[in-house]
Order: structure tokens, then sequence, then C-alpha cells
């Protein structure tokens, strides 16, 4: 039997599960954290996966696709923008602020989340790495410039002045599937450069920037732990932060629903709701060790 298999089958109580993780704090005093898309379903936002790791939405846009087509940014922009007001509606649940409460309390290290909701800053953490950038602000692939989303969406909304369509359903990124066709929808450039504009985040298809991925990897090594919050782990680019834990020899915990890419690599597994499992752990009493300044 595998390791998930062995947790699924032996499902504990979430109150179990909270001091499950509780000892896990209290036994690794600087804990690297990785959050994904299970954080932010109590806010509103869906995930991308179902329990088994399947896509649960249409395969999102990749980079190659939006920057080699015209018709394919009308219709990237024209979803975003009808899909945007319940990204920017989202609020911090409570997943988001037990995550700022304990990294106030000293118990983590540093914070990186494959998120673009940037809702852990709004909770109030104070060192968070977007590894996947950010949804809040609109880059120019050209000439590196960045304005703020609602400065754009402002931008789409003069371009298209009679632009209607129903939204039918959202993707964890604000990208709408919509009741019309999108090869009218006028899409401004760069206020700079006449450039492409894209939104400040990392597509499928293209890499996390090399800076931000050394300075992961160094965090790892400087932790004592790690722990996996709301991520299936399915790319690669959270993932290889977990196997380089393992292969360093540092305790990791995983607090996922369903099935993730590091299920084998977890000392401790966890597959209650991150939001009561993380508040429980904050409402409960202060793990000792880290309580005493040991």
């Amino acid at each position: 039997m595998t390791r998930l298999a062995e947790g699924i089958a032996e499902a504990m109580e979430p109150a179990e599960e909270a001091n499950r993780l509780g000892e896990f704090l209290a036994g690794n005093r600087r804990v690297f954290v990785l959050t994904g898309a299970g954080c932010s379903t109590d806010s509103g936002i869906p995930d991308y996966r179902d329990d088994d790791g399947n896509w649960k939405h249409r395969r999102p846009m990749v980079y190659a696709q939006f920057v080699g087509s015209l018709a394919n940014r009308r219709r990237y922009w024209a979803q975003s923008f009808s899909g945007w007001k319940r990204i920017a509606a989202a609020r911090p649940n409570r997943a988001h602020h037990a995550i700022a409460t304990l990294e106030h309390r000293g118990h983590f290290s540093s914070l990186v989340t494959q998120n673009v909701d940037s809702l852990h800053q709004r909770a109030g953490s104070r060192q968070v790495i977007d590894l996947h950038g950010s949804l809040g602000a609109v880059r120019c692939i050209d000439c590196d410039a960045r304005i703020p989303r609602d400065t754009f969406q402002t931008l789409l909304s003069d371009a298209n002045p009679n632009w209607a369509a129903a939204v039918t359903a959202i993707a964890p990124d604000g990208d709408a599937k919509l009741s019309r066709d999108t090869l009218d929808f006028e899409v401004p450039t760069c206020g700079a450069c006449g450039g492409i504009l894209k939104p400040d985040v990392v597509f499928f298809g293209e890499s996390v920037p090399k800076p931000t991925v050394e300075r992961c990897y160094r965090l790892v090594e400087e932790s004592d732990a790690v722990l996996v919050v709301g991520s299936s782990l399915m790319v690669f680019s959270g993932l290889r932060f977990v196997r380089h834990a393992h292969k360093l020899g540092k305790p990791v915990t995983i607090l996922n629903r369903g099935a993730t890419r590091a299920d084998d690599l977890a000392t401790v597994r966890l597959s209650g709701s991150c939001a009561e499992v993380l508040t429980r752990v904050v409402d409960g009493e202060p793990p000792t060790r880290l309580a005493s300044g040991a």
C-alpha cells in the first residue's frame, strides 16, 4: 500500500490532524511553506484539479499561444476582462489568516505561493514570494513596463465600450468561459513602446525567473522542514522544492485534500480542509518549543 493510500485508509479527524501539524511545527524551528490553489478555494476562487490531480477546467492558455497570435490574445483578455471582478472581489479566508498568524508567531522561515491572487499579502503575511507572479499587475513583454491591473481593466473597458458577454464558468486565474466569440475584442498595447501586454504571471509553458528559483532553493536549504498547504504539486515549479528538501533529509508535511505528486516523500500526510486544520492549530496552545524560544 502506498503512503497516500495509507493516509486515506487511516483518515484522521480535523483535531487529530491539527495535533499532528502542531507537533510538526513544534519540532521544527524554521519551516519553508509552499501553498497552492487549495488555500484560496474558501475565498471563492476555484482550484485547478480534482482530488485525483485531473484538470477540472479547460487547460489554460500557454505562453507560446499568447505571444504567437493576436486572436489568442483577444480571447485571453476578453475572458480575463470578464472574470477579473470575481478575482478582485475575493477576500482572504481562514487559511490565509491562519498562515499569517503562524508566520507572525515565528513558525515559518519563508512563504512561497503558487497562487497569483495576492490573498496571502492581504491577510497580513509579510514575506511572500509569488512563485508564479501576481494577477494584480500587467507587464509589457518587450520593455518590461508594468501597470496595475485595475488600470489595465479600465483601458480594456474604454477600448470595448459595448462589450458584453455572459460568464458560464471561471478558472482559478480569472479566465472566464464566455457565451460569445472574442474576435472583435480590442486589446491595448504598451503605452511606452507599443509592445505586447500580459498579466504579470508565469504562464504554463513559461519558466519561473531563475533568480526566484535560486532564492527558493536557498530558503529550503536554510530551513529545518517543509510544509505544503493546498497544492497537488502537479507542476514542477513547486514540486522541485519538495524534492530538494527530501534529498537533503528534511522532513516534509503535506496538507492537501487530494493526491499530490510528492505523497511518497511526505513524512506526515494530512488530507483535511486547509482552513479548518490551520485554524485549529492557531486556536490551540502554541507548541512548547516555539513558545519558549527553545
